[in-house]
């Protein structure tokens, strides 16, 4: 019996431990969407109006954002080309935009939407699926009807 009360205490710390933490995240995107409603777009400064992006922040020593993460962004920017953007920000060079956007590990990822308001964070690394689930919640990145409006997809990657 003492096994199963120490047990259900362990769960519901570690659900307390989880809500705060979403709860925190939240907080973060709600206080980033005021940030980004009084200044001018910090980082987005390249930001091409009407399509979703993927702000990421990397550094040239991180391991798991080379091996990991950059494969998952490239699988999405082959498969979405001119729909999506990819904001690169190397952390390491742009402290100002990593403590503005309180970016406290590499990688970290923020799904933009095309009116350049921050949907979700990803502390860590962040799989292709759960980056494409995330922008499919608020933007239809489905095929255009026109491929000649493709445009190349180095264009795409813009790096702050």
């Amino acid at each position: 019996m003492e096994i199963l009360i120490r047990a259900l205490i362990a769960i519901l710390i570690i659900g307390i431990g989880v809500a705060i933490y979403f709860a925190i995240t939240q907080l973060r995107l709600i206080s980033l969407r005021r940030a980004q409603k009084s200044r001018m777009n910090l980082g987005l400064e390249n930001f091409r109006a009407s399509v979703p992006a993927i702000l990421y922040f990397t550094t040239p020593d991180c391991a798991p954002c080379r091996t990991i993460q950059a494969p998952a962004i490239e699988e999405l920017r082959a498969q979405f080309g001119e729909r999506l953007q990819v904001i690169k920000v190397d952390a390491a060079e742009r402290v100002d935009l990593a403590d503005a956007w309180g970016v406290l590990s590499v990688p970290t990822t923020f799904i933009i939407d095309a009116h350049g308001q921050p949907r979700h964070v990803n502390n860590g690394v962040a799989s292709a699926a759960k980056l494409r689930q995330q922008l499919d919640e608020f933007a239809d990145l489905r095929a255009p009807r026109d491929a000649t409006r493709q445009v190349a997809a180095e264009k795409l990657i813009t790096q702050v």
